[in-house]
């Protein structure tokens, strides 16, 4: 069975400079950094979908990401693998003192507490000491806003209630059908949304784990529609909105 440095070899041939693969010899960190979301995306979607044995390989592919990085890493005498799974194991480490170190059993409120406390400090160890800062700009919207708002909140701006939010929400509705144009409806919309995170963070949810449910559900509905039709040999550019409107209601029946 092969083990890690197996996988570590594979990656030095594939970016060996005579007799490499020339597509993997042209990657960098940036080119390949959108692999690596995929990658990830692809491992929550097994999950969400319960595909067990999709999960092995998809968290293989996602493994050969952080090799791949490393990999480059090493190649211009920035860090090495082994330096990652150094500095991972030391953060586990200094993180959970009540598992690790001295510390006795605790509260999982003092555990939060004391985990924030770290995060700050290593926070402004590379310079974003602010509340907000370290949040990264390229994480998805729904993300990012979820965790900009969870943040602020922990130093105490936010709504007490979730009904306080569905006020808001009603606010910033009346504000879309206001808007004059383009420009300020976009704003609106995206105003719009913010809040509309801030109430699922009110409710408990994550909003991005929420809207790929739903999206997934849509899928499931449409393409219950699109067979449908197909049996009945309609086609679906001519499809009415009433007709669709009676087929979309058929899957919600039938529980999709």
């Amino acid at each position: 069975m092969h083990g890690i440095d197996d996988l570590l070899q594979i990656m030095r041939d594939l970016r060996d400079p005579d007799h490499g693969c020339p597509w993997d010899l042209r990657q960098d960190f940036r080119t390949i950094a959108p692999y690596t979301i995929e990658e990830a995306y692809e491992v929550a979607d097994a999950i969400e979908r319960e595909a067990w044995g999709e999960l092995r390989g998809e968290l293989g592919d996602l493994l050969l990401q952080v090799v791949y990085h490393a990999q480059m890493a090493e190649e211009q005498d920035l860090f090495r693998f082994p330096e990652v799974v150094e500095a991972i194991c030391s953060k586990m480490i200094e993180r959970h003192p009540h598992v690790f170190g001295e510390v006795g059993k605790r509260s999982e409120e003092e555990i939060r507490a004391d985990w924030e406390k770290r995060k700050h400090r290593e926070r402004a160890a590379y310079g974003t000491s602010g509340v907000l800062g370290g949040i990264p700009k390229a994480q998805p919207a729904l993300t990012r806003a979820f965790k900009l708002q969870k943040r602020a909140a922990r130093v105490g701006f936010d709504w007490e209630e979730a009904r306080q939010v569905e006020d808001k929400i009603e606010e910033e509705l009346r504000e879309l059908r206001e808007a004059k144009d383009p420009e300020e409806r976009a704003a609106e919309v995206g105003d719009l949304l913010f809040t509309l995170v801030n109430y699922a963070r009110h409710c408990g949810f994550r909003p991005e784990e929420t809207l790929h449910r739903t999206c997934s559900r849509f899928t499931r509905r449409f393409e219950h529609m699109e067979a449908r039709l197909q049996e009945g040999g309609e086609a679906v550019e001519s499809v009415s909105a009433e007709r669709w409107e009676e087929l979309w209601e058929e899957a919600k029946r039938a529980g999709l």
